[in-house]
């Protein structure tokens, strides 16, 4: 028997919002989805698409109640006011990747190394990696605040917030085949539509 193999999708909605087409459905069942026209060369058994709902509702009101929902509006309020909301969401990624090592995440967290030595190797990142100078800032916030340890949190609330930002949806495929690039490519395109 194949392995069922999950692969995200994020999309964003090119139709105004008063042509968009809402649909109700259960979050807690798949939605299926049959394709028709330019997947006809696409062969895939069983394919399961499931809304996630990081674009708002109740995920939205999830975050509003935490701090690093609190921190993360907060930032991504400063890349919309700057017009760097994509290369901050780029940033977070960058930041994701960084404290998920976890060496790199008890370095900051640990309360016995001093602050400055913190903010340190905070500037060696920024210079290597070219975050933005407020992504930068933020970070150093957070040390100075000691509240580091919320940033893996945060990092997945500012998706939230900027999915929201930017009327983006994230879609899970489910295949009991590997899709390729090209095919995700063709899903993600019939979504457009």
């Amino acid at each position: 028997m194949a392995a069922l193999q999950q692969t995200p999708i994020t999309f964003q909605s090119r139709s105004p919002p008063s042509t968009q087409i809402t649909a109700k459905f259960n979050p807690l069942k798949p939605l299926r989805l049959s394709f028709s026209g330019g997947f006809s060369s696409l062969k895939i058994p069983n394919l399961t698409v499931k809304l996630s709902g990081k674009g708002g509702g109740a995920a939205g009101a999830k975050m509003a109640d935490s701090a690093a929902g609190s921190y993360a509006s907060a930032l991504a309020e400063v890349a919309k006011s700057n017009g760097t909301l994509e290369a901050t969401s780029a940033d977070m990624d960058k930041i994701d990747k960084l404290f998920s090592d976890p060496q790199v995440y008890q370095f900051f967290v640990n309360p016995t190394i001093d602050l400055e030595k913190k903010r340190k190797v905070i500037d060696d990142i920024v210079s290597t990696s070219s975050l933005q100078p407020h992504t930068a800032n933020f970070v150093n916030i957070l040390i100075d605040m000691k509240r580091i340890e919320l940033v893996k949190e945060i990092v997945k609330e500012f998706e939230v917030v900027y999915n929201k930002l930017t009327d983006t949806e994230l879609a899970i495929v489910s295949s009991v085949v590997k899709l390729e690039a090209q095919h995700l490519g063709q899903i993600a395109k019939e979504f457009r539509n």
